[in-house]
């Protein structure tokens, strides 16, 4: 039984089908970290809840479209795989001919398959784009708020987040790492398009190997690695910006700010120096009182402040940190700090923006675009900030700021979802249950019965990877991966293009979407096109042929000595920044000309609606953090070995301080019931001193499992935290996702549970 090549998300390895069906899994040789992940592909294949055949909702079928707040209640009929795009091409034709091409909703994400061609929200927008157009959304849950705000702060987003300072020039000349949510060595496995080659972990040992110094600032001490050198600082949730304030604050009024680099390179200081001061409003932001909301003591402020101005210092922030309600503050403020001490462009020192949220920050892989498929440009210009989607659905043609304009959720008829599970990433379950009653159709395509399967019309069976042909690399990997089949389709899947080709021939627009070619012929196409760009600048390739058959390419050798912002730094005039001064603005004229209370000019503490230190505290007395799980990508195989292993009495774990536990009643391995005003939940307890006390921890990505209608339809027996989080927006700057943090209580449940259904499909019938 021969191994075949393939890659994930979580990275490349070979693979084959054992006789009774489960994949054995071998991680690329190469790989000096494999992701533990890759345990959960053993059992992807023939899983419980795979989608078997095309399936309608039985309201919809005898009924016909419309909104239906029995979606997500209804049981499915089996179709054929005629019979279902026949229906779907007339509902098209319908949506379009009567509400136009805005009113349907491409609504696919990012994180389906690693593959290059077969990229599930990359053929759903090409398709749509023949199609005449589709509203789209706009940045990602991950970062959407820093996407939006760094383009003010130094003119861009890409840098900070793409070509950021590397690891090795951090392990070769940083003195101290000062890390506001930690570098967590869970999320380094995780790069879309797959990484050969984990890094990371290696240049985390040479850190603490090294003894360099670190200052972690997080509620939960596992958001670093313990063979660091690190100094845990316990802060409470949500206060970094207040802290950030503090630290600047100090160094102001003990003169180790940076003069000479804030004239030069910096535009708004004096404006935020006034505010740090307490010119304007009377309240300085120094040492005591962060120390009031923080709750960390103000002589450590001071220290930490101290020390940080007297070696060379890397300022860290996790994408979580932009996350919750004004999460534009945080990262703002951190790249105020890092001016103040004059390091930025220098190596190892300066500011960071997600290591640790990311298997790419600061990797040392080549830098260039792998072959891909074009998705055409989109004819409607309508748009969401991803995060706004229920919103859209449930108002539409009420208006909204975004990024300083006004815009209009457009009203949806249709929802197409490719790739993805909204029913993971977004906050507040019960409300997008409501909200995906209102369009006449939601079509979904999966290869399993997810929560956003369950809640749609059409559901139309998708291939897995291991199931179809393609190629793939991450973002700065080492090698360009040949995804090989390694199995058969399950009953009737089809891959995402040829779901789509079978569409597009129903609406007259097969030629235009397939151009003639197989998924073969496209690998082939797309391929050779990139080979002869490559050939053309002297480098080196194989033919697809050889390509191929070897298995792999490995991709031209990176330059791994980066420091971001170097060249800014070394001639800030030929290499000034796109922002309206060309230099970093501490102080933005154009954001603050917006208007928006949540968001000023400058980096302020602003403080949230759910944490620790608000009225709201008084009923939800603990902090729940929603991070990402250690165990999966997301939701994705939440089914498979390894994120079930991690289950506590079937349900996802919760972890919780001792002192909390005990005056609850709770012990280690009780089921636990969560609860908010929003919703509530089933978790397994877990009890650990490694998070401050007030603070629970609860990862993202276990299916929701809510209870049937008619019973307390709000809990999920299965332990989502989006049940409880708030379905508001960071700010009116950038609209991003704010379910990094919740406010709840918990209690032991007493009695039997009710049971975890995620593995039974709805009840599919034939006719």
């Amino acid at each position: 039984m021969s191994l075949r090549p393939s890659t994930s998300h979580w990275g490349a390895f070979s693979a084959a089908v054992n006789a009774d069906g489960r994949v054995r899994v071998v991680p690329h040789p190469e790989d000096p970290a494999p992701a533990p992940m890759l345990g959960n592909l053993t059992d992807t294949l023939h899983h419980p809840t795979r989608v078997a055949t095309p399936a309608i909702r039985r309201g919809w079928l005898e009924c016909g479209p419309g909104p239906d707040p029995a979606r997500g209640h209804e049981e499915f009929v089996a179709v054929s795989w005629d019979e279902a795009l026949d229906l779907l091409a007339t509902e098209y034709r319908r949506i379009r001919d009567e509400h136009g091409n805005q009113a349907i909703f491409g609504g696919s994400y990012g994180w389906a398959s690693a593959g290059r061609f077969h990229h599930a929200q990359s053929q759903l927008h090409r398709f749509l784009t023949m199609f005449g157009g589709f509203t789209s959304s706009r940045n990602t849950y991950s970062n959407g708020t820093s996407t939006v705000v760094l383009p003010h702060i130094v003119g861009g987003a890409t840098d900070v987040l793409r070509n950021g300072s590397s690891w090795p020039t951090i392990v070769a000349n940083t003195d101290l790492l000062v890390a506001f949510g930690g570098v967590p060595q869970k999320n380094v496995f995780v790069t879309p398009g797959g990484v050969t080659r984990h890094h990371t972990p290696g240049f985390l040992a040479q850190l603490g190997e090294k003894g360099v110094d670190v200052a972690l600032i997080s509620p939960l001490r596992n958001d670093i690695p313990a063979s660091l050198n690190a100094r845990w600082y316990p802060i409470r949730p949500a206060t970094d910006t207040a802290l950030m304030l503090a630290l600047a604050h100090t160094l102001v009024v003990k003169g180790l700010h940076d003069n000479a680099f804030l004239d030069r390179y910096c535009a708004g200081y004096e404006e935020f120096e006034r505010y740090l001061l307490g010119v304007d409003d009377g309240v300085p932001k120094n040492a005591a009182w962060a120390s009031a909301i923080t709750e960390l003591p103000a002589a450590d402020i001071v220290a930490l402040a101290r020390r940080m101005a007297s070696v060379r210092t890397f300022i860290t922030i996790t994408w979580s940190l932009q996350r919750i309600e004004h999460g534009e503050q945080p990262v703002w403020a951190a790249i105020a700090l890092a001016a103040m001490l004059g390091q930025i462009g220098l190596p190892g020192g300066g500011f960071g923006h997600g290591y640790g949220s990311m298997g790419d920050t600061g990797d040392i892989g080549p830098d260039f675009r792998v072959p891909y498929l074009s998705s055409g440009i989109n004819p409607v210009r309508e748009f969401i900030p991803v995060a706004r989607i229920a919103d859209m659905l449930l108002h539409p043609g009420t208006s909204y700021d975004y990024d300083g304009t006004v815009r209009t959720y457009p009203e949806i008829r249709l929802v197409h979802w490719a790739g993805g599970n909204p029913f993971h990433h977004h906050q507040d379950l019960n409300r997008l249950r409501t909200a995906f009653a209102r369009p006449d159709t939601v079509v979904v395509q999966d290869p399993y019965w997810t929560a956003t399967a369950r809640h749609a019309d059409f559901v139309l069976p998708a291939t897995v990877s291991l199931e179809r042909e393609d190629f793939g690399s991450g973002r700065r990997d080492t090698h360009l991966i040949a995804m090989h089949r390694v199995a058969e389709p399950f009953a009737k899947a089809r891959d995402d293009h040829e779901i789509l080709a079978g569409l597009a021939a129903r609406l007259g627009i097969e030629e235009r979407f397939t151009e003639g070619r197989s998924p073969r012929a496209w690998l082939e196409h797309l391929y050779e096109s990139w080979r002869k760009q490559l050939l053309d600048k002297g480098f080196d390739v194989p033919s697809f042929v050889d390509f191929w058959w070897t298995g792999e390419y490995r991709l031209p050798a990176p330059q791994a000595d980066r420091t971001l912002f170097a060249d800014f730094r070394s001639d800030p005039v030929a290499h000034r920044l796109p922002t309206p001064s060309g230099k970093i603005e501490i102080a933005s004229a154009r954001v603050r000309a917006f208007g928006y209370d949540d968001c000023p000019g400058h980096p302020a503490w602003i403080e949230p609606s759910e944490w620790l230190g608000g009225p709201r505290a008084a009923r939800f007395p603990l902090q729940l953090i929603a991070n990402q799980p250690s165990t999966r990508l997301h939701s994705q195989l939440d089914g498979g070995a390894v994120s079930q292993a991690a289950k506590v009495t079937g349900r996802e774990a919760i972890r919780m301080h001792p002192d909390d536990a005990r005056p609850r009643g709770i012990a280690e391995g009780n089921v636990v019931r969560v609860v908010n005003d929003r919703g509530s939940l089933l978790a397994g307890a877990v009890l650990s001193t490694e998070l401050r006390q007030g603070v629970v921890q609860l990862p993202t990505g276990a299916w929701f499992d809510p209870l049937p209608q008619g019973s307390d339809a709000a809990l999920c027996v299965h332990g989502n935290p989006n049940v409880l989080t708030a379905d508001l927006p960071t700010s009116r700057l950038s609209q991003g996702c704010t379910g990094q943090h919740v406010l709840v209580e918990i209690e032991r449940y007493d009695g039997t549970p009710p049971p975890v259904t995620i593995d039974r499909p709805p009840r599919v019938i034939r006719r």
